[in-house]
This record gives structure tokens, sequence and C-alpha cells, in this order.
């Protein structure tokens, strides 16, 4: 049972997180295993009702934006929609694509971090600090994502939201490169050339391999962005991107950019795949509606 719950996306987010920005774990195992002992199955859950409250919306968001940037280009440059554009088109998509979903995605990102990390011990998010009496039973910072988000904007303002937000730009700009290139490319190569539809087996293998490439080679600045969002729940370590780049590396050594990197690349397959079904599935009743309309 405890498996079960171990290798859902919120369970695998959670994990993911306390590897990347908490201490004292040495590998994803360790990891797991002191999260439950301590926290029981609903340690793997926290902070997730923010984002699956807001995943539907910022997913069709971010392929939406992907999509119509692509129809665009193509029908801007050579004035057929339904040519496959080139490399350079896929490109220019997915960036804008990564920049979008920064806009969106720092703040869900923030508050979940800033939630699954107050459970994180107040003396080992502190570790040069003299403790006081108080301190060895410091309670929650925040009461749950509304409370979490209030209290952000009142110490922080708006901007405050978006704290690590540089980070997460250079995560995502290449990441949904290395996102929607791929899929694009592996889709195509799979699919045969006298097939006009790709079929859900070519489109979830295609879009597993695209989504562990994608979530693999952005693992060192998603571990850059999780401790920026993470700092500033019990103190502030970090100046910027590029201190915590160096705090990082001369504490924890090279391997540290690499925290939840078995994590990252699991959860990226199976959620990828999920992702561009129900996207290719999403496009082919848009193109079915519009044909009915043209006709």
């Amino acid at each position: 049972m405890m498996l079960k719950f171990f290798f859902c996306p919120g369970s695998m987010t959670q994990n993911w997180t306390r590897l990347q920005a908490g201490t004292g774990y040495r590998n994803t195992l360790n990891c797991i295993f002191t999260m439950f002992k301590k926290e029981g199955v609903t340690g793997f859950f926290k902070g997730m009702s923010f984002p699956l409250a807001s995943i539907a919306v910022y997913s069709s968001v971010v392929f939406g934006v992907f999509s119509n940037t692509q129809k665009f280009l193509i029908q801007y440059r050579y004035g057929d929609s339904n040519d496959s554009g080139t490399l350079s088109d896929l490109l220019l998509a997915s960036t804008v694509s990564g920049v979008i979903s920064v806009g969106l995605g720092s703040p869900v990102d923030l508050i979940k971090i800033r939630l699954q990390m107050q459970t994180e011990p107040f003396l080992k998010a502190n570790l040069h600090w003299k403790p006081r009496p108080k301190d060895l039973c410091h309670p929650p910072m925040y009461r749950g994502p509304v409370h979490c988000m209030t209290s952000i904007i009142r110490k922080e303002g708006l901007v405050g939201l978006y704290r690590g937000a540089s980070a997460m730009l250079l995560r995502d700009v290449p990441g949904y490169c290395l996102y929607f290139i791929p899929y694009a490319i592996i889709n195509k190569w799979i699919t045969p050339d006298d097939v006009r539809t790709s079929s859900p087996y070519s489109v979830c293998l295609s879009g597993g391999i695209a989504g562990a490439i994608s979530w693999g080679t952005a693992t060192p600045m998603d571990v850059i962005k999780s401790r920026l969002q993470a700092d500033g729940v019990y103190s502030n370590k970090y100046k910027g991107v590029m201190d915590c780049i160096c705090q990082s590396y001369e504490k924890e050594g090279f391997k540290v950019f690499f925290k939840g990197l078995t994590v990252n690349t699991i959860r990226g397959f199976p959620m990828s795949a999920a992702m561009f079904l129900g996207y290719e599935l999403t496009l082919e009743i848009l193109k079915g509606d519009e044909t009915v309309t043209s006709h």
C-alpha cells in the first residue's frame, strides 16, 4: 500500500522538492522512507491542493500557446496551416511557451514549495544559527495555500510571488525546447509516412521520452529554483541565482545539481505521455469541429 502512494505524481513532486531543497537525505529511497516515518502518507501530498486546482489551466495555456504560436509562424511564413513547419518554428514556439509558463507557474510553484518545505525542521533549515528554546518547537509558518500567498504578499509584495522566477526561466525555456522538439521529431520518426494521424501508442511513447529528456536535463536549474523558492520559509540565505549556485556547489559539490534526477526522469515519462495524448486528442476534436463548421 505504501508503494502505491510513492509513485503517484503528488508524492513524486513532494519527494523531489525535499531532495533538492531539503537537508539530511542520502538518496531518493532514504527521502521516501524518512518522510513516511515522520509524516505518514499525508506527508507526500503536502502543498498539492493549489497545484492540482490550477494544473488544468496551466497546461491548457502552455500547450495552447505552443500550438497557436507554431500555427501563426507556419501561416505567416508559408501561408499553409497544414505544413509541419521547420525546426526554427518549433524552437520559437517552445521558447514562447517557456516564457509564458514562468508567468503562470512561478507563484504556484512558490506556494507549493513553501508549504512542503515548512515541514523541514527549523534547525535543519538554519544550520548556522544558535538555537533558542522557542526555535526547538517552531510551528508551521503557513496554515494553507491562501494563507501562504497572503503572507508572502504582505511580507514581500506581489514581486515576492515571483521569487526564483529567473531560475525558473532558465529552466523552462530550454526545458520546453527539449520537450516539444524531441516529441515532434520522435513522433514523426515512429509514425509511418502513409499515416496521417499518429496512433495513441506513438503519441504516448514520444511524449514520455520527450518528458524524460526535458525533466532530466532541467534538473540542475530545477535544484536552484527549488532552493531559491524554499528560501524564506524561516530565513534568507541566497541573494540570487548565482549566489545560490555558488553556495550550493561550495557546500555540497557538483553532485548537488543532480539531486532529484531519478525522480524527475521517472515522473517525466508517464506525466508527459498523458499530457501529449490529451493534447493530440483535443487537437483532433477541434479539427473535426472546424471541418463540420466549414461544411
